[in-house]
């Protein structure tokens, strides 16, 4: 089909039925009317063929790997949401080593717990150590010192009469000896006790508490180790995850689907031209025109249009114009019709149907534009 212009020449009521069609919800009604003499008169509708487009380019969807399809879960026509799941490739390997990766992080940080338990610990016990026997033990070791000590006296004071008694031979050896041994146990018992106290009430061993910061260095390196294990392996997570995301196909925007290209258990590769599944925004539709080279000087952006297609009968569908090309080029598509020059340039030309307009996508049709001259 060859661009052409729909020349409006009526006779009779030419000055009533000049062309008219009017855009709903896009401003002022378009008038078409024929300027100066009707034999000089130029079209004031400009008319091409057109092909029904999604308002987004066509988005051929695949996976990032190449693999067989576990399953295809959408049918051409649904509607997709972005980020809806539309296929899978058989990955049960890779989910199985997210699944261990996970456990061994799992497992490190049960690990973690118990390491920092333990330094935890450690410092309790260096912390003992530092600050020594408690108040109350260290009173109580004084309090069985001081009970040690009238027995030291009263032994004492016996021990030394029984030294004068048996120098003046007034008792016998064995009693002198007898006493004599009581007063010294009494002596010792008093000093143990008093060791004790001293024990107790001592500062801190420079051993000790060296020993303690030990214990101290050696639990915080198992919590150490066990950070860097656990970055290690939370890493090998993220990088399964990712590989496991690689064969869960997600849509990119809303849409509808529009072509289903495999099917499960069908292989797919990256390389392939064509995706899993063709996706499109039919929110807004364009309709792509080839606009005749002869014409391209009557075009501008924002002018009134509609479509017509055949399946429709004289349904107008309208539109306007959105976007003009920079460069001519060769046809497109072709018409097959008796009338259609085929060695004519093009310019292509897109039209943005009103929203409330639906054509099927893919759809042939005729668009018709409403110029001014003036």
């Amino acid at each position: 089909m060859r661009t052409r212009t729909i020349i409006i020449a009526f006779i009779g009521a030419a000055s009533v039925a000049a062309s008219y069609f009017v855009l709903a919800g896009r401003g002022p009604a378009a008038t078409i009317e024929p300027s100066g003499p009707a034999g000089d008169a130029k079209p004031a509708v400009v008319s091409a063929p057109g092909i029904v487009e999604t308002g987004s380019e066509e988005i051929e969807v695949g996976a990032e790997v190449p693999g067989k399809l576990k399953a295809v879960e959408v049918e051409e026509g649904d509607r997709v949401a972005r980020g809806q799941v539309v296929a899978v490739i058989e990955n049960g390997d890779i989910a199985a080593s997210v699944a261990i990766a996970r456990a061994k992080v799992a497992s490190l940080r049960a690990a973690r717990v118990s390491a920092a338990a333990r330094v935890e610990q450690a410092r309790t016990e260096r912390r003992r150590v530092e600050n020594g026997s408690r108040e109350e033990e260290r009173r109580e070791a004084m309090a069985a010192y001081e009970q040690t000590l009238p027995n030291v006296e009263n032994s004492k004071r016996e021990y030394e009469r029984r030294k004068r008694l048996i120098d003046n031979g007034d008792i016998s050896r064995e009693e002198f000896e007898r006493y004599r041994t009581a007063y010294q146990n009494a002596v010792k018992q008093a000093d143990a006790v008093r060791e004790r106290y001293n024990v107790v009430n001592a500062p801190a061993r420079k051993d000790d508490l060296a020993r303690t910061d030990a214990a101290i260095r050696v639990a915080e390196a198992q919590v150490a180790e066990l950070d860097a294990q656990i970055v290690e392996a939370e890493a090998a997570v993220g990088e399964a995850e990712a590989r496991l995301a690689k064969t869960i196909v997600k849509s990119p925007i809303n849409g509808v689907v529009l072509r289903k290209r495999l099917k499960a258990g069908e292989s797919f590769s990256p390389e392939q031209p064509n995706g899993i599944v063709t996706i499109g925004d039919t929110s807004r539709l364009n309709v792509r025109v080839d606009l005749d080279e002869t014409e391209v000087a009557r075009i501008r952006e924002g002018m009134a249009a509609y479509v017509t297609a055949d399946a429709y009968g004289e349904k107008r569908f309208v539109a306007r114009v959105a976007r003009i090309g920079q460069i001519l080029g060769r046809k497109n598509f072709r018409t097959e019709r008796p009338t259609e020059r085929v060695d004519t340039k093009i310019l292509e030309v897109l039209l943005e149907l009103d929203r409330d307009e639906k054509l099927p996508v893919g759809l042939r049709v005729d668009a018709f534009i409403a110029v001014s001259d003036g």
